[in-house]
């Protein structure tokens, strides 16, 4: 089945393409040639292939999640370069109008 110039003209309009007659002619021969890639994948006899998501398996990588204790607030700020009232103190980035 052979794209028609006049069917990549219709795909151009829903699209809201401008196309050229050139482009036209050269993309009418490009979607013939993909669909008829695509034929020739699905002739593949893959009867005996379950449907996959993954060609080789895959494994959860995350770690367990194990509950543990919290920073105190006075652990959390130790490292900060400067803290004031039990919170992070941090240069004014938003000025008042």
């Amino acid at each position: 089945m052979a794209i028609t110039r006049d069917e990549v003209a219709h795909l151009a309009r829903l699209s809201r393409l401008a196309l050229s007659d050139a482009e036209l002619e050269h993309y009418a021969g490009q979607l013939d040639q993909i669909i008829g890639a695509v034929a020739r994948v699905q002739e593949v006899a893959a009867d005996q292939i379950p449907p996959m998501t993954h060609a080789v398996p895959v494994t959860n990588v995350f770690r367990a999640d194990v509950v543990t204790t919290c920073l105190t607030p006075q652990q959390a700020l130790s490292g900060a370069p400067a803290a004031e009232q039990g919170r992070f103190r941090v240069p004014r980035i938003l000025t008042e109008d």
